[in-house]
């Protein structure tokens, strides 16, 4: 089908240069199908409609308190955060706070570029088969 839109040009009433302008046009229509159906098959691997409730439950089973989540959420929601929003988006004291967000930190779910920059969701290797159980599998 690619070479399909290098067709010269199929008669007076196809386009005006060299190349068929119907060859172009059938190709450009493959081609978006086609990248539909990827987003399609690749959105429902990742399956972020559920990703919240996925880093709730890793955040539990990796032993961190339930207020870590809502760092998590935020993250997710916002795409950043300042560090110092910790004691109010947990609702923690603000030692409590530093204490928890220290902890997903230290997990490698949390991660700025710089030391005192605004922190964003990573995912690190060992949590992908939980948080992306489509994308990888269990064999």
């Amino acid at each position: 089908m690619m070479d399909h839109a290098d067709m010269p040009r199929q008669g007076d009433l196809d386009g005006r240069g060299n190349l068929s302008q119907r060859a172009l046009a059938d190709f450009t229509l493959w081609f978006l199908r086609v990248c539909v159906d990827q987003v399609t098959f690749m959105s429902g691997l990742f399956d972020l409609s559920t990703l919240a409730k996925r880093l709730r439950s890793h955040a539990e089973r990796s032993g961190l308190k339930p207020e870590a989540a809502r760092l998590l959420e935020e993250a997710l929601m916002r795409g950043e955060f300042e560090r110092g929003e910790a004691g109010r988006i947990t609702g923690l004291p603000e030692r409590t706070a530093r204490r928890v967000f220290n902890d997903v930190i230290s997990l490698g779910l949390l991660a700025s570029e710089t030391p005192k920059g605004p922190v964003s969701l990573r995912f690190p290797a060992d949590a992908l088969d939980v948080l992306f159980p489509k994308l990888f599998p269990e064999t």
